[in-house]
Parts: structure tokens; sequence; C-alpha cells
């Protein structure tokens, strides 16, 4: 019997003896390789954090105590030491087991994350609500240091230092060095600064001194003096300065000392930070060498450490990549801007080629879109690359620094749609409704690969805010015959027929196609729209639609409310009262949309051709 067959239920871990712990991070590490090269996943930052979360699993206790991981995505020992190991053959498969934490998964699961930056928030108001209710569970923020660069953290931790209340905070850093270890005296004074006598006597000489007016001075003092040697031999005093007692840096894969650690400071009632240092993709030695490849990864062969599934076209974030590469020379005043994904939405190859206007500014996508404000309104044509579900956080930039002012800033909006496996924090299913009625704000949607690319050369032209959304996957190619010039607002016909109007909107137009085509084998002709620009309605358009068909059909990849097809519905009611048309809004009524293979959730949802097909029929 291996050492983890022995984890059933959580809590499990503490009747493993001590001499055991080695294997039992050995095997976990075994497990998730075997398990994310059958499903893919999140493996580099999972394997990197095996050590730091059974520490964590030894001091506390599921599901009293509260563990919240900023992100989520290296939550897997977590649900392993929960009870959750059979979970794993379905591991963010639709209807399975979700690759980030689940409140409704398991109890163990106290908060569910999916972005950065928001654990100490979340921690902060379980700490204060464990307050008020006089109740004595710990609490514990996991967070990294890319997830610190959003200012978010900041906020977090000045709140947490004025409310002083018990909350510890694990600073996981596997990548950037905040400061080098100093050795015995980083050792030495992590004992004595988080050891309960330590902190007794030195509130009870605070309060001696501070009872007369010669004492007050001989504290200032000493504090001066304190802090001063501080300064030069604590690091960490960032932190300090905040009011946020400081540990570390401490091994990240030594359990012993880990727990150590985290005993002293679960016993003190105030914030706590600690620095645990781990290597990134540690026991797989592909993983160690590339983390950044492993960080999010397909099924792949663990023998040789190469995805299972060969690419055999482009994806539409290649499309764009190259794309931009031209236009920057064509564009000398064009900018490239990323929130920490430069690989993800391509801008690696524009970074490569011009260094110079190329600008990650980590995950802070705020500060990026207020940034590209101020950049466009210095004459510069800035554009800011950042995936669907994370553009959302930086709403207030968008409409106050951007749109209000009208500033010329292009949008690439990646992971636009459904993004399957990674599930509902990350579908990129809100950016119509989110980015349509913001004034001034232009979108589109391209139908294919070249489309894309004549949208990325309209919009270096266009004056004023500009978005084009596109999804996660390979660049349609179809389609590629009708290739209408693009015109400002005006969409595009690709079939004229009767009866039914199919409009469809940028990744869409794929699966009208095939629409189009089963509706023909009945003998009916629609006619078929590629939208292009969703921000607004074309009248021209809409005015033959409503003349010559009995049926409209809209379908776009985004909720209901605030949709391309809830503009058509408006459109109908003011300017077609008097006809009786039927509209079919194809989009999703969900409000939230769970992990799974786009296919499957596509036809969950009533998407695909073969739903839409059927309510067609039963309509004619």
């Amino acid at each position: 019997m291996s050492v983890l067959d022995k984890i059933q239920h959580e809590n499990d871990i503490k009747k493993i003896n001590k001499k055991d712990y080695d294997k039992l991070a050995s095997e976990i590490r075994s497990f998730l390789v075997d398990k994310v090269s059958e499903k893919g996943g999140h493996l580099a930052s999972n394997l990197g954090s095996v050590e730091l979360t059974m520490a964590l699993h030894l001091c506390m206790d599921f599901p009293e105590d509260k563990l919240i991981f900023d992100v989520g995505h290296q939550a897997y020992t977590h649900k392993l030491l929960t009870g959750r190991r059979d979970g794993f053959d379905s591991l963010r498969q639709y209807g399975g087991m979700s690759g980030f934490p689940k409140t409704k998964e398991s109890d163990c699961d106290s908060f569910n994350t999916g972005h950065s930056s928001t654990s100490i928030s979340a921690a902060m108001g379980f700490a204060v609500a464990r307050d008020l209710k006089k109740t004595n569970e710990k609490v514990v923020a996991v967070i990294g240091d890319g997830s610190l660069t959003g200012g978010m953290a900041y906020e977090a931790m000045n709140s947490l230092a004025q409310a002083r209340t018990g909350c510890v905070i694990i600073l996981n850093d596997n990548e950037m060095s905040i400061d080098k270890n100093v050795g015995g005296l980083s050792k030495y004074l992590n004992n004595i600064r988080v050891g309960a006598a330590y902190n007794d006597l030195k509130v009870g000489v605070e309060h001696s001194l501070l009872g007369s007016k010669t004492g007050e001075i001989v504290a200032r003092t000493i504090k001066r003096s304190k802090d001063s040697l501080k300064q030069l031999l604590v690091p960490g005093m960032f932190f300090e300065e905040l009011g946020i007692t400081y540990v570390g840096p401490i091994d990240g894969h030594d359990i012993e000392s880990m727990v150590s650690t985290f005993n002293k400071a679960f016993r003190l009632n105030k914030p706590i930070i600690i620095h645990v240092k781990t290597k990134k993709g540690k026991g797989y030695r592909y993983a160690e060498k590339h983390p950044d490849y492993f960080h999010g990864i397909s099924p792949f062969d663990k023998e040789t450490g190469r995805e299972l599934t060969k690419k055999t076209t482009s994806s539409y974030t290649d499309v764009f990549s190259k794309h931009l590469v031209t236009l920057g020379e064509k564009y000398p005043n064009m900018t490239a801007i990323t929130a920490a994904m430069s690989i993800g939405t391509g801008l690696h190859r524009f970074n490569a080629k011009y260094p110079d206007r190329m600008f990650d500014v980590g995950i802070a996508e705020q500060h990026a879109v207020t940034f590209a404000a101020g950049m466009a309104a210095s004459g510069m044509i800035p554009v800011v690359a950042i995936y669907s579900s994370f553009l959302q956080r930086a709403y207030d930039q968008l409409l106050h620094d951007v749109c209000l002012q009208n500033l010329h800033v292009v949008f690439a909006v990646d992971r636009s749609g459904l993004v399957g496996q990674d599930g509902e924090t990350h579908q990129g299913i809100y950016d119509i409704s989110y980015l349509t009625h913001l004034p001034g704000m232009t979108v589109m949607a391209p139908k294919n690969r070249y489309e894309l690319e004549q949208m990325m050369d309209f919009a270096m032209e266009h004056q004023g805010p500009i978005a084009i959304k596109y999804p996660r996957g390979d660049a349609y190619k179809g389609l590629d015959e009708f290739n209408t010039p693009i015109e400002y607002g005006k969409s595009e016909f690709l079939y004229k027929g009767s009866k039914v109007a199919i409009l469809a909107c940028g990744n869409m137009v794929e699966e009208a196609d095939v629409l189009h085509e089963m509706l023909g084998k009945d003998g009916i002709s629609p006619t078929l729209v590629n939208v292009r620009f969703l921000s607004s309605v074309d009248c021209d358009m809409m005015s033959y639609v409503v003349d010559n068909h009995d049926i409209v059909v809209t379908m776009e990849e985004n909720i209901s409310q605030g949709g391309y097809g809830e503009k058509i519905a408006a459109y109908m009611t003011d300017e077609a009262m008097d006809k009786k048309i039927k509209h079919i809004n194809v989009s999703i009524k969900t409000g939230a949309v769970e992990q799974g293979n786009i296919k499957i959730l596509r036809s969950e949802l009533g998407l695909d051709a073969e739903s839409i097909y059927k309510q067609i029929r039963t309509e004619l």
C-alpha cells in the first residue's frame, strides 16, 4: 500500500508517519504527472507547491480552517489531501472535477478562485468575520509572486494591516526573488520574531516605557534604532512598513521547517506574511526546465514531455501575433502592451522584433489600460492584448480613461467566447455585453483568419477606441472566397436567400455555415450574414432582413443579457413592429458555464448547428 493510498479524507495526512513525508510528496508528484499527462491541466505550479500544501494541511483542520488559494491553479495537492483522488479521472472535463477550488465541490474549498491577486482580500473577509463571530478558525491566503504584481493585493495588505486581525499570508515565490536569504541571521530573526515570548516581552516593554514622559522618549529612540537595524538586515521591510510581520525566506520544500514556522505564526493574533521559496515544476525534469510551457498544458507523453496533439493549423493568436509584427513596421508609433501574458497573447514575436515598443506590465490589467490611454493621448497607437475574462477587470479604465476621451486604443481581446476546460472563471462569454455599451467603443469579430488580419488593418486607421475579439483555438480558414472590403458598421452578406436569415457573430459564422448547409439539404435557402460589427446594428442589412424573411436567427457565443441578439430584438421592436417575424436568439442563457470540451459545451448550451437546426425546423 502506497502512502498516498492512506489519504482518503481530509486531515488523513496527520496520521502519516513523519519519515514518510518525502515519500508521500514523491507519490503525489508522480500521480499529478500521470493524471495531467492524460487530461491536461496546470502542472508546473502544482508540482512546485506539493510540500507547501502538505505543511499547511499538517497545521490546519479542514473544513473548519480556511485556506484560500490565489488564482487556484495550484490546488491539485489540496484536492488530493481532501479525499478527491478519484476526481482526477474527470479533471477539467464536462461534469467532472474543476481545475480550480470550488465550494460546490467540497467543504474544504472555502472560496472560489480563478483570477489573480484576490486571495488576501478574501482571507481578510474570513478573518474579520471570524472575529465578529468570536470563533477561532485559522485563515490562510496562498499567493504567488506573480500575483503580487496585481494592485488589489497591495490594497488588501494595506487594509489588513489596519484591521490587525490574525491572518497568515503565504508568499509562494517560485520565480521572482524578492530578497536573498541572509543565512543564520535570517533564521535567528525568524525564530525570535514569531516566538510568543519575544512578542509578549516586546508588548510588555512598550507598555512600561509609555507610562512616563521619559519612557516615551526612550521607547521612540529604541524603535528608531530597531527599525534602522531591520532596514539593513531584515528582508521584507516593505511588508513591515505596511504593518505586516514578515518571515522568510524559508525553504518551500522543507516540510519540517514550514510546519514549525506556520504553527508559531498561527499562535499570533496579527497579520503575518511568510515568504516561501519553491521550485516551479519540481520533480519532473521537463517541467523544471520549461515551467512556462508546463504551466497549462494539453495531454502529453510523460516520457518525452511532448504534447500528444500536434498543431496542424495556426490559432487566431498566431495569426494576430504574426500580423502585428508586420503592422509594427508600417506604424512606427504603434506599441504593444500585455498583462503578464506575452506568450499567451502572441506578443512575444512583437517583442523580439521591437523590444523598445513592447511593454509587459505584469498582472495589472487596470494599469495596462490606463497606461495605453496615456500613450494614445500622446500620439502613439497602443495595442493592448488581454484575454477576454481578464480584460473585464479593467472595466472602469475602459470607460473612464479610454472611451470618455475617445482615445485610439486597439484592444486585442483574445480567448473570447467559450474557452473550454478552465471553466467558469475563464469563459470569455461576457465581452459583447460589457464592451458594446461603452460610449464610442467599436467592437468587431472576424469570421476567419483572413478577416482577422483585415480587421487589424482597419483598427490601425480607425479613430477612437476599438476592440477585435477572437476565440481560442484553430483559426477558421473557410469562407475565404468572401472578401467584401470592411466598411465601418457594415455587415457582410455571405448568402442571400429567403424565409430564414442567420446573423452570425465572429466564430459562430463557422457554425452558421454548417447550419446553412443543413437547411439547404431540406430545400431551404437561408440568408447568411457575417455581422462583423457587434457594437451597432447595420440598419441597411436589417431593413433587407425584415422585408424578406419570416425568421431571424442571431448567433453569438455570449450571454443573452446585453448581447448582440438583444440589440436585434430592440431594433425589431422599434423598427419592425408591423412585421410578424420570429426571432430566435441563440446565445448563452445561463449566467455561468462550467468546464468542458467546447464542442460538448456548445451542444449542451444549444449553440451548435444541430440544436439551432431543430429550433428552426420547429418554427417552420
